[in-house]
């Protein structure tokens, strides 16, 4: 079974994600599709979604707290207003733009996986690793996994690399093939890809073996292209 999720990032409004989340759950039941299917919106966006089982609304990021002072983040008073128990820990864009260490990423997961949450959790390496090949690139995902349980009943991994997210360029299938194949033998958890995933190459990257479905941002913010997403991966 392929699982598809949506990352919004800094996208959409309250009142688009609404329709969004509203078409998709539509269109899940329509097409009777039984894959998981995860949207994460904006903090902002966060609602009480009417949502078949296999549809999962998660955020984006939130602090290691109940609540508290932590001006600008969100903590689980404020997810569990609208039950949201999935969250994502670990995207690049959160440790290299936002300065997100291990050690905080770490902290977070634990705090989460204490509370029984859903965790996507994010590695993945940037270019300058990638060119020093295969064993530099597994060595540097590895150091990703510092502090993490990767025996978390709940945890789902996506394998984003950094140098393919936003630019367009994606990874080869071997390239995606080798590394995936490499956790997998370490660790026995359903294994996303990300990175310039979109209509016309998310049937065949989900098809390959060791890849368990897809981390999806910028396809996956206009309705009809996501739709056909789910739709291309149905039967995998």
């Amino acid at each position: 079974m392929s699982i598809i999720a949506s990352n919004f990032k800094t996208n959409h409004t309250r009142k688009s994600t609404a329709s969004f989340v509203k078409e998709v759950n539509d269109f899940l039941v329509s097409e009777e599709i039984s894959n998981d299917v995860y949207i994460f919106p904006t903090s902002t966006s966060l609602d009480s979604f009417d949502t078949v089982s296999n549809f999962n609304i998660g955020a984006q990021n939130a602090y290691a707290t109940q609540k508290g002072s932590f001006t600008g983040e969100i903590g689980t008073e404020q997810l569990e207003e609208f039950e949201i128990k999935t969250i994502l820990i670990g995207h690049s864009e959160r440790r290299h733009i936002l300065g997100e260490s291990q050690e905080e990423i770490a902290k977070k997961f634990s705090f989460y996986s204490n509370l029984g949450y859903k965790i996507i959790y994010c590695i993945g390496e940037p270019l300058e690793v990638k060119e020093q090949g295969i064993e530099q690139t597994l060595e540097y995902v590895y150091e990703q996994f510092v502090g993490i349980d990767t025996n978390y009943e709940n945890l789902i991994l996506a394998y984003e690399p950094v140098w393919a997210i936003g630019t367009g360029v994606t990874a080869t299938n071997d390239d995606i093939t080798s590394v995936h194949s490499a956790i997998k033998s370490k660790i026995n958890k359903p294994l996303l890809y990300g990175g310039s995933v979109k209509v016309a190459n998310v049937r065949d990257i989900c098809a390959l073996p060791g890849v368990d479905g897809a981390l999806i941002g910028t396809a996956s913010w206009i309705l009809e292209d996501f739709k056909q997403i789910i739709k291309n991966t149905k039967d995998l």
